[in-house]
């Protein structure tokens, strides 16, 4: 039975590196590495020419210098990458019938039907020159009846390439990839397989789904349905206007600004823990207060996509400091986050990885006892504090 759905992934290659080279073309051609400082940092992003000596993302910088010695390392800017990932999204808005912002260099498309009028391959190829044209960035993709196997075509096509694999040559072009070229398996899944003697898809879609499910639990089953090219799942309208967000009214109006200051900062902590394990960033921030008065202000910056505390506290503070502009009251304090994407992109590459490892420790921690038992100083005492203010107030006459 031939397929009518015609799925498109877009990626832009080596993005980091390739928004540095439209700020310095003087990197053409040479080994480039983005990341953090050389004895603590990550690697964000490599070129090409790196990958030759085995660098790859998220190895820490010592390692791959060590791998590289020659290689130029850039500290990088997430706020030029970010205006650039959004340049691209809006030539894919104005374009696509339906599209889906993966991160914040991958898209999908669902073009289905438009074979009819114009070719799906001829169309994204047009597609893609025009954001070649336009952003200045390279791109690769891939054209098929699933998101996962158009994902897996882009990654056999790059760097610039594109490729279109019919619904009746999909088995054929899976069979011979390593599972590990499946978008869903990670290094212990791909190390369990392999010890089993399971490499090729061709191996994994000819295993049983009992025994894949016995072996991996429900992830079997999902996997077992990719290896034999099926995956319904649909793309997924993106919206710029998704939105997280929190608030506080106090019992008694307050102008205890160092105790509200520290709620602001709990209410972040919470957020940035929930946009993590949601797997999202945000690029937009906005503080929001109410007077005594019902007077209601809100402040709003953008900001690279991040989900990181410390940036997203700083930035709340400094707003709050703007928009709290009289000696009045306060009834109320919140905060929201927009802009959010879901992507791989859950901690800045570029900080030092000892506060990467800080993140993901707490995170773990949170994980398994709750979101409430770890905090900064900063915030410890600030709910606390301001119930018992209001329950001092409640007693009063």
């Amino acid at each position: 039975m031939k397929s009518s759905r015609h799925i498109v992934h877009m990626d832009i290659d080596t993005f980091f590196v390739s928004c540095q080279r439209l700020l310095d073309p003087s990197l053409n051609g040479k080994p480039v590495i983005i990341g953090g400082a050389r004895d603590r940092g990550v690697v964000a992003s490599c070129s090409y020419e790196t990958r030759d000596y085995g660098v790859h993302s998220a190895m820490p910088m010592r390692v791959a210098l060590r791998l590289c010695p020659d290689a130029v390392v850039v500290r990088g800017d997430m706020e030029f990458y970010s205006s650039k990932s959004a340049e691209v999204t809006e030539i894919i808005a104005e374009q696509a019938p339906l599209y889906e912002k993966a991160s914040i260099d991958e898209f999908y498309l669902d073009i289905s039907g438009m074979d009819r009028y114009f070719g799906c391959y001829k169309w994204t190829s047009e597609l893609k020159q025009q954001i070649i044209k336009q952003s200045g960035l390279p791109i690769s993709f891939g054209l098929s009846s699933t998101k996962t196997v158009s994902k897996m075509a882009t990654s056999e096509s790059k760097p610039l390439g594109q490729l279109q694999i019919p619904f009746d040559a999909v088995q054929d072009f899976l069979n011979p990839l390593p599972v590990s070229k499946i978008p869903m398996v990670g290094a212990a899944t791909h190390k369990l397989l392999s010890r089993i003697g399971i490499r090729t898809i061709r191996t994994l879609a000819d295993i049983p789904e009992e025994v894949l499910v016995r072996l991996l639990g429900k992830n079997g089953a999902s996997l077992h349905r990719k290896a034999n090219g099926i995956d319904p799942t649909p793309v997924l309208q993106h919206s710029e206007r998704k939105s997280i967000s929190t608030e506080r009214t106090f019992d008694r109006d307050s102008m205890d600004i160092f105790r509200i200051k520290a709620l602001l900062v709990q209410m972040i902590e919470n957020l940035c823990y929930q946009l993590r394990s949601e797997r999202k960033v945000t690029s937009n921030i906005a503080v929001k207060i109410r007077y005594t008065n019902f007077d209601t202000h809100t402040q709003q910056a953008k900001l690279a996509y991040t989900s990181c505390d410390h940036i997203l506290i700083q930035r709340a503070l400094e707003l709050f400091d703007k928009v709290y502009d009289r000696r009045m009251r306060l009834r109320l304090v919140g905060v929201r986050f927009s802009g959010l994407l879901r992507g791989d992109y859950q901690i800045n590459l570029f900080d030092d990885v000892r506060l990467i490892r800080l993140y993901q420790a707490m995170d773990h921690v949170r994980d398994r006892f709750g979101n409430h038992v770890i905090k900064r100083a900063s915030s410890l005492n600030a709910e606390r504090q301001i119930m018992q203010q209001e329950n001092t107030a409640q007693k009063q006459p």
